[in-house]
């Protein structure tokens, strides 16, 4: 070697600096590329992601096909560099030459290739992926023996060779929906967001309250009753005898009109005659579950219970799904909106507005982890039963009460702070 030409041995040792750099940055391109990505393309037909996606299949061989290509490029480097060391300095070129060879492969064949790598896997995974494909076929025996050795050294410790569920868990699922905000429209993200909570809310979060329910006491006098049914702004209604904890069942306004319309008219008999049980919800079943629930029974909507029995409030199909596409459903005629917005950039809003709602259309974070209400976190956080003219501050949000009614808060204007 000592008579080849110093021009030939450093046109040699460049070679062999540029395959280790290729080496380099292909071991990283192969672990960085996006799996998800990869198994679209394979699934369509491209070639590459094809070679990419059996490579993986066995991370072992395509490992020791690297490090095999390139610790033979950076022994042959090491050899080259000392020839010429010698040749230009004599022995003291030895050690110029090592310590030369050391920051170039570092920089140039380590360090360079794969932050490029990291940051552009796809341009580097697929044109390697012919020439690892090819290497692995070639090199196959070699390969082998040398994972049998490695292979058979991490046994001693222990350690298990079986591949890796490469499937995401809800919350690597979820990181991974929040990291692509800003590459799918911004509805479907806070869309996909909204699922990942499903499993985490139950009925009484987004139910209609006790409250709130529109009833009809079916031993009140008779046209008390017709009249109460003729001004409903509810397609069903739920009857009920002298307590509403004594609920008979839902009656449909489209039965009402076609008893109107018959021979035996609209009277205590026949409404009794047309009320359709009630399907009951316990307080503590989750929003998925009730889905599935009133989807099997073919109900509209549920009843929903607490432990003792007693009747907390409705929750219906399309407040279920509200909490995935956001709010779809009309303000029903005659009734006021919940929240209005002011001039002075505040806002008007009901006691008993839902803080999810609530959050949702100011797009705010005020808490929901204990009372479902804004009149229940008002009274959690005080205490006690506030007077009108009372302001409450809860983190960057400013609560003035304007008006009360017996135990409860009715009217609120709320702002940031």
């Amino acid at each position: 070697m000592q008579d080849i030409p110093t021009e030939i041995l450093a046109l040699f040792l460049l070679v062999l600096i540029i395959t280790s750099a290729c080496f380099s940055a292909s071991e990283t391109a192969m672990m960085a590329i996006n799996r998800y990505r990869l198994k679209h393309k394979a699934q369509s037909g491209h070639r590459p992601s094809v070679l990419i996606d059996e490579l993986l299949q066995t991370p072992d061989k395509l490992l020791g096909t690297i490090l095999i290509g390139n610790n033979i490029a950076n022994i042959g480097a090491t050899t080259l560099t000392t020839v010429i060391g010698l040749k230009l300095f004599g022995d003291l070129g030895i050690a110029i030459a090592t310590g030369l060879l050391v920051l170039v492969i570092l920089v140039f064949a380590e360090v360079a290739p794969k932050t490029l790598a990291a940051t552009r896997p796809e341009l580097i995974a697929y044109p390697a992926a012919y020439v690892l494909k090819f290497l692995q076929t070639i090199c196959s025996p070699v390969i082998w023996l040398v994972n049998a050795f490695s292979n058979g050294f991490l046994r001693l410790f222990g350690v298990s060779l079986e591949s890796r569920d490469g499937s995401l868990n809800p919350e690597e699922l979820r990181a991974a929906v929040v990291e692509s905000k800003g590459l799918i429209n911004d509805t479907h993200h806070k869309m996909l967001l909204r699922i990942f909570e499903f499993d985490k809310m139950c009925v009484d979060d987004v139910m209609v309250p006790r409250q709130e329910l529109e009833t009809v006491d079916i031993n009140d006098p008779w046209e008390e009753v017709v009249d109460q049914l003729a001004t409903s702004h509810h397609t069903r209604i739920l009857i009920y005898q002298d307590h509403i904890d004594d609920l008979l069942g839902v009656i449909h306004m489209r039965q009402l009109f076609y008893l109107s319309q018959s021979p035996e008219g609209l009277n205590r008999e026949t409404v009794m005659a047309m009320i359709q049980p009630p399907y009951y919800l316990p307080e503590s079943t989750t929003l998925s579950s009730a889905l599935l629930q009133l989807q099997e029974q073919k109900y509209k909507f549920g009843i929903v219970v607490d432990e003792y029995g007693g009747i907390e409030g409705i929750i219906t199909i399309e407040e279920i799904i509200e909490e995935i596409v956001g709010e779809f459903t009309m303000a029903l005629p005659g009734l006021d909106e919940d929240i209005k917005s002011e001039e002075d950039g505040s806002f008007l809003a009901s006691g008993s507005v839902n803080l999810r709602e609530l959050n949702r259309q100011l797009d705010w974070n005020l808490p929901t982890d204990g009372a479902k209400t804004l009149n229940g976190l008002i009274l959690d956080y005080l205490e006690d039963i506030p007077q009108p003219a009372t302001t409450v501050r809860l983190g960057d949000f400013l609560i003035e009460i304007i008006q009360t009614r017996g135990t409860a808060v009715t009217e609120t204007r709320l702002r940031k702070a």
